[in-house]
């Protein structure tokens, strides 16, 4: 017996700079989930106000809140599945860096397998860009601007606009 314990300090100080470009893609993740979750809460609080409309409106305006609180719904479901991926991207990155732990600090060697959960964690993070896009082009056709507000006012003529007077 040699009275060495578990690996040496080289080899930790290796896998820990390894492990660290997986860690910021972690970080990364964490920022895209943070935007995610306060998109959601703006489209749950956009949902109560539509509700508290639906009773008092009728007619066309009636018409514009049930057309916005469907699309409303979809966006709910759009961004609730792309917090599910972009969790399980998060989730993918930790087995990463798990494996890469396993394997520098032991003899296990199954480069296929890092390489996979990491292609995993791309493919999950895309999947979430993805439906991210999809909610924000939602987001955009559900915005009603009434014509009204889309028409600029007449410009006076020449003549009938007043003439400043020097002092």
């Amino acid at each position: 017996m040699d009275g060495k314990f578990g690996p040496d300090l080289a080899s930790v100080i290796s896998v820990l700079q390894t492990a660290l470009t997986p860690a910021f893609l972690l970080v990364a993740v964490g920022s895209l989930l943070n935007v995610l979750t306060g998109r959601l809460a703006r489209i749950v609080d956009r949902s109560r106000d539509l509700q508290r409309q639906y009773a008092d409106t009728d007619g066309p305006a009636h018409e514009r809140v049930v057309r916005e609180l469907r699309i409303t719904k979809k966006r709910m479901r759009v961004v609730g599945s792309s917090i599910l991926l972009a969790v399980l991207s998060a989730i993918s990155v930790c087995a990463e860096i798990a494996v890469l732990f396993l394997m520098g600090l032991t003899q296990f060697s199954a480069a296929w397998v890092a390489v996979a959960v990491f292609m995993l964690a791309l493919a999950l993070l895309s999947a979430c860009l993805v439906q991210f896009v999809r909610e924000i082009r939602l987001a955009t056709y559900a915005i009603y601007v009434p014509e009204e507000y889309l028409e600029l006012p007449l410009a006076p003529k020449p003549a009938d606009r007043k003439r400043r007077k020097s002092v």
